[in-house]
């Protein structure tokens, strides 16, 4: 984003345009961290990613799979994802977006 807001709520960035080729919303950029808004429908097709990634359930329940474990999760849950990790969310409700903070350098 050129100018990234002081505060964005959950409505707001639920609206946000996705842009192509991204399924997440970019709500925030600064340097090397970045923080969008994911909100899967149906499955989750995510691959692994080149940076480390924490996670805040903003509404809704799941499952979060990080290679061979699987975890519960729901609203206000912290989850993270190590770089190069395979993960997804499974079995999650039709009201369930997360807050996806990107930090680090690319690796």
């Amino acid at each position: 984003m050129e100018h990234s807001p002081l505060s964005l709520t959950l409505a707001a960035a639920l609206a946000l345009p996705l842009p192509p080729g991204r399924p997440s919303a970019e709500a925030f950029y600064d340097g090397d961290l970045e923080v969008r808004l994911y909100a899967p429908k149906g499955h989750d097709p995510q691959t692994p990613h080149d940076r480390d990634e924490l996670y805040i359930v903003a509404s809704g329940a799941g499952q979060f799979r990080v290679e061979d474990r699987l975890t519960p999760c729901e609203t206000g849950d912290l989850l993270f994802a190590a770089v190069h990790a395979t993960h997804r969310f499974a079995d999650f409700s039709k009201d369930f977006p997360v807050w996806v903070i990107f930090y680090g350098p690319q690796k």
